[in-house]
This record gives C-alpha cells, structure tokens and sequence, in this order.
C-alpha cells in the first residue's frame, strides 16, 4: 500500500514539475486508509482577457514591384466583429513588414509605422489602401511578381494570427493617376 502512495506522489510531483497538468481537473494523489493524502496545489484556471472576434479578410493585393526594389506595399479590407486592433504583419518574403500611415504634414505627405498597431472599430470595414493605410514589405527576397501571390501573416489583438494569401497584381489606374 505505502508502494503504491510513493509511486502515485512521485507520479504526481513529476506531471507538475513538467506542466503537464490538466487544468480543468485538478491531480489528486489517491488516499489511502492508512495515510491520506493532502491534496495538491493547482492554479485556478485564467479566464482570458481578450475575446476573440471574427476577422472578415477581403481583397487582398499587392503591387507588383520592379526588378531591383526592396520594398513593396499591400492592401486589405479588415473587418472585425468586435473591436481589435492590427498589432503586426509578417512574411517570409521580406526581411521586415509594417502597417504604415501617410498623412499630410506642412503640406507633406508623410509615411509613418504604426507601432501601437492599428485601430478597428467593431464591424466597420478597416481599408488598408494605396495612398493610405498600408502594409510595406521592407527587404524584399525578390520582387513582388504580378500574377503569383504572397503569403503575409496578420496579427490581431482579439483574433489572432491569419494567415492570408495576397494576390499580386498591377492595379487600376485611377483619375490622373499613372
């Protein structure tokens, strides 16, 4: 009997020792008549602070980039079922990727990165857009080739990572834009 204790405490003390406790149900060394066992010591299960929120991804795209350029520019439409926040992009195309913002300044227009991440009010269309918003791939592993696509990786604060597949194409051409 005293065999049998040792071995369910030493059992018990290895599982904790590697976290491999279930949380939902508390370990529990087996009492004995002779001996009862005090019950261990379990963390009370966390409840999570984020709620998750469903991501609607659309029309995601990147412009193709000429043969030499180490940078490029995606967009997307986002729309978030609570409110979140774009926290981060990566790629495996590029040495680094950032949400950027342009706006004017002194009549300027200026490029910034979004280190806080970006804003997305619950069920408004969040537009990642040329001469806006935007993604920018920065160190380029080879150009961005119109026809093919990119796997870029989106960051949310509530949702998690997705993983989308950017289409690359030439976009049209708008007004006196060219």
């Amino acid at each position: 009997m005293k065999f049998k204790l040792v071995l369910a405490t030493a059992a018990a003390l290895t599982m904790a020792a590697c976290g491999q406790q279930n949380e939902a149900a508390p370990t529990e060394v087996p009492a004995t008549p002779a001996a009862p066992a005090a019950p261990m010591a379990v963390e009370a299960p966390t409840t999570p602070t984020a709620v998750e929120g469903t991501i609607t991804i659309e029309d995601a795209w990147c412009r193709p980039t000429p043969n030499g350029a180490k940078a490029g520019g995606c967009y997307v439409i986002l729309t978030s079922s609570v409110d979140d926040t774009l926290t981060g992009v990566a790629t495996a195309q590029a040495d680094m990727a950032q949400v950027h913002e342009m706006k004017m300044e002194g009549g300027v227009m200026k490029m910034a990165h979004l280190a806080k991440g970006l804003a997305m009010p619950k069920g408004l269309p969040t537009e990642l857009k040329p001469h806006g918003n935007h993604i920018m791939l920065m160190g380029l592993k080879a150009p961005l080739v119109a026809g093919q696509t990119v796997k870029i990786d989106l960051t949310f604060a509530n949702a998690g990572t997705k993983s989308v597949d950017f289409a690359i194409r030439t976009p049209p051409v708008v007004g006196g834009e060219e």
